[in-house]
C-alpha cells in the first residue's frame, strides 16, 4: 500500500540518517513519494534526489524554519522551493548562525550544572552547519549523563529547564515570505504545537492565511484522531492544502520511523496533486 511523507530529518540538520539511508528506509515502507524537510538548510537534497531517481521514489524539496509570534514557536514547512536560490540560502543561513550564537550558551550552563560536554563535542557529533539542542541531546546521552533525548529535554533543554536559553527566530510572517519569494509553499507543521486552540488557533490559522500560508500539517506521527479531524476541518474552513508527514528524526525519536510513524501513520498519495497544482501558480 503505497503512501507518502512530507516531513523528514537528516544528517543534513538534527536527524541520524544520511538522506540516501532515510530513501531506503522509505523504498522499505513503500513511500512513493517524500519531502526531505531539514532544518533550515536544504544541503541534503542533491543526495536525496539523485537516490530518489536510483529508487524510484519522487523528491520534493523542501525545509522546515522556526519562527515565534510573540506566545508560540511556530515551525513553517517550505515545499518545491527554488532550492539553490541564493537570498533564500542567505536566509537559511543566517538562522543557522542565530543556533551557533545560542548553543554555547548552553553548553556553558549545563557545564556550570557540572556536566563535563564542550561545544566542540558537540560540533563534531553533528557533522553539519545546522547544529541544534538535538545534538547537545545526543551528546548527553553518549556521555551518560541521560537516557534519551526526551530526559534531556525534560531534564535540561527544555524551556523552563537548567540549560534552556531562547532563540533569535523571524516572525512567522517573515518565514512565510521566504518560503513564497524562493517560489515555494508555506504550511504550518505540527499544529498540535501552537499554543492555542479552538477558536484561538483558528483565528491564528486565519491571520496566517493572511500572511500567505497555504496549507496545514494535517496528518502527523503523534496527533490524535480528533486533532486530526480539527486540523483537517481547519483546511476547509480557509481552503488550505493538506499535507502530512511523520517527522522522522531517527536517534532522538526512535519511536516515529519513516512513511509510518509510530504505526498507524498513512498520508495519501493523491494529497500531492494539489500541492502541485499550487506550486505551479
Amino acid at each position: 500500500m503505497s503512501r507518502i511523507d512530507l516531513h523528514l530529518h537528516t544528517t543534513h540538520s538534527d536527524g541520524s540518517y544520511r538522506p540516501s539511508e532515510v530513501l531506503t528506509r522509505a523504498k522499505a515502507a513503500s513511500v512513493t513519494a517524500l519531502a526531505i524537510t531539514d532544518h533550515d538548510i536544504t544541503s541534503g537534497l542533491p543526495e536525496a534526489m539523485t537516490t530518489g531517481e536510483q529508487l524510484g521514489i519522487e523528491v520534493v524539496p523542501g525545509v522546515e524554519i522556526s519562527s515565534f509570534d510573540g506566545k508560540s514557536e511556530l515551525h513553517i514547512l517550505g515545499y518545491y522551493i527554488d532550492w539553490q536560490n541564493p537570498l533564500f540560502n542567505d536566509r537559511l543561513a543566517s538562522l543557522r548562525a542565530s543556533r551557533h550564537r545560542r548553543n554555547p550558551l548552553i553548553v556553558e550552563r549545563l557545564r556550570a550544572a557540572g556536566l563535563d560536554v564542550t561545544y566542540e563535542e558537540v560540533q563534531a557529533l553533528a557533522g553539519t552547519d545546522a547544529v541544534g539542542r538535538p545534538h547537545i541531546a545526543q551528546l548527553l546521552m553518549s556521555k551518560g549523563y541521560v537516557t534519551s533525548a526526551k530526559e534531556a529535554f525534560d531534564r535540561y533543554l527544555a524551556e523552563g529547564r537548567p540549560a534552556y536559553v531562547a532563540r533569535e527566530l523571524p516572525h512567522p510572517a517573515e518565514a512565510i515570505s521566504w518560503i513564497r519569494e524562493a517560489k515555494g509553499l508555506a504550511v504550518l507543521a505540527h499544529p498540535t504545537w501552537v499554543r492555542t486552540a479552538g477558536s484561538e488557533l483558528a483565528s491564528c490559522v486565519a491571520t496566517l492565511k493572511d500572511q500567505g500560508l497555504a496549507g496545514i500539517e494535517v496528518h502527523y506521527s503523534t496527533h490524535t484522531k480528533a486533532q486530526t479531524t480539527a486540523y483537517l476541518n481547519l483546511s476547509r474552513q480557509f481552503n488550505l492544502l493538506v499535507t502530512g508527514g511523520s517527522d522522522f528524526h531517527g536517534v532522538t525519536k526512535p519511536d516515529i520511523e519513516v512513511g509510518t510513524g509510530r504505526g498507524d501513520l498513512k498520508v495519501k498519495p493523491d494529497l500531492l496533486a494539489a500541492m502541485k497544482e499550487a506550486a505551479i501558480r
